[in-house]
């Protein structure tokens, strides 16, 4: 069907499926469509994702550019940053700089890291390399941050001020209080993590509202 929508729209668990909701976000992995816009078996073409904005500079962009870049979409930062990306250094470039930043801070380096560096860093946190599938951790979900994003009974969350906001394409819905002492299954990369910790606070889809 003509109007059936692409598959790249991008879960916290990295999955990509079409759905028709687009997101607040966009970004990319490099080309991973063959000629007729289908994804291929690859999920990656490169160690750099990045986290772009829909629009920049006016320019419009098609999303699945023969031999090029497979844009995917996200629901928001939040998703974008579980599923393994950073901002983008040209279109988001005030967020990136802030992202350095708190990266800097969490790691105890001299200077901001260097795009490369974060990307080599990110690499292995976000994908096991045997499975080729996403790489999780274990956490208390009381210790971590806000806009850290778990699985917890077979379902996405969002960790936002006191709160677990449920997770979806179409934005967040159910609430349930944080579980303490509760070991939780992190998604978000542990860089990400560490970076959210000294306070970088990701754009949230507008159904999450404000933190409590």
């Amino acid at each position: 069907m003509p109007n059936s929508p692409l598959q790249n729209r991008v879960r916290p668990d990295q999955e990509i499926v079409a759905d028709p909701g687009r997101g607040t976000l966009m970004g990319n992995r490099g080309c991973l469509h063959d000629e007729h816009r289908r994804l291929r078996t690859a999920r990656w073409r490169s160690k750099l994702w990045i986290c772009c904005a829909l629009e920049w500079q006016g320019v419009r962009r098609d999303v699945m550019p023969p031999g090029r870049w497979t844009a995917l979409f996200f629901l928001d930062e939040a998703t974008a940053l579980a599923a393994g990306h950073r901002p983008c250094a040209y279109c988001r470039n005030d967020d990136y700089q802030a992202y350095r930043r708190a990266w800097q801070k969490a790691h105890g380096l001299a200077e901001p890291p260097r795009a490369v560096e974060m990307d080599a860093q990110l690499h292995p946190e976000r994908v096991d390399r045997a499975t080729k599938r996403q790489r999780t951790t274990q956490a208390r979900a009381g210790d971590l941050p806000d806009g850290v994003m778990i699985r917890r009974e077979g379902r996405l969350w969002l960790l936002a001020g006191s709160q677990l906001l449920e997770w979806s394409f179409a934005g967040y819905a159910d609430r349930s209080p944080v579980p303490g002492p509760e070991l939780a299954e992190v998604l978000t990369p542990p860089s990400s993590v560490a970076v959210l910790a000294q306070g970088y606070r990701p754009l949230l889809h507008p159904s999450a509202g404000q933190p409590g």
